[in-house]
């Protein structure tokens, strides 16, 4: 599953999942999409959205984006929509689960890449020619929370901006967010 082929060699979809637990398609019942509130990619490959500057670093750094066994620095971006909607999509998900939002705690600004555009043109799902047409992304701005999220305990604490920043992902996804992590401790997961 990816952009081939910078992909593993293993099967990441729930199909596989099924064949390797040997499982029927049939016998599951939800299916959750973890995903991070931004975007990470390890190695080459294409990434519309990949912060090649101080933004992607501080990502980077407040995320400890390293590999876990190498130590390799992951690249950085902002969250991609057409990307993750083919994901859903491939894999049927049927709820969502956000990791890390608390990484995007210093921004004022946040980003979400909505559509690509490319020659003039804007496309709204993931190409299957990403690598040859390298599609730019086209960004929509949501206002940051500024807010400490590792200090948060119940989803009632959630500021406003996050909640906003829920309803939009949401909206544009069409999968409902059940989950948020707010740090990097199993207790820092609410339930929304």
């Amino acid at each position: 599953f990816g952009s081939y082929p910078f992909v593993t060699s293993s099967n990441t979809t729930t199909a596989g999942a099924c064949t390797g637990l040997g499982i029927a398609p049939n016998k599951v019942g939800e299916v959750y999409g973890i995903f991070k509130a931004y975007c990470t990619r390890v190695g080459g490959g294409p990434f519309p959205t990949e912060l090649d500057n101080e933004v992607g670093e501080e990502l980077r750094k407040v995320g400890h984006e390293f590999g876990a066994t190498t130590g390799r620095a992951r690249r950085c971006g902002w969250i991609d929509l057409p990307a993750l909607k083919y994901a859903i999509m491939l894999n049927g998900v049927t709820e969502l689960i956000m990791m890390k939002a608390d990484v995007l705690d210093g921004f004022d600004t946040i980003y979400a890449c909505t559509h690509y555009e490319h020659n003039g043109e804007t496309i709204d799902y993931m190409p299957y020619d990403i690598i040859s047409i390298q599609p730019k992304p086209i960004l929509k701005a949501i206002k940051g929370w500024k807010t400490d999220l590792t200090k948060i305990t119940d989803k009632s604490q959630v500021p406003s901006q996050v909640t906003d920043y829920i309803a939009f992902l949401e909206k544009e996804l069409e999968v409902p967010i059940k989950y948020l992590s707010v740090g990097p401790d199993r207790t820092q997961t609410l339930t929304l």
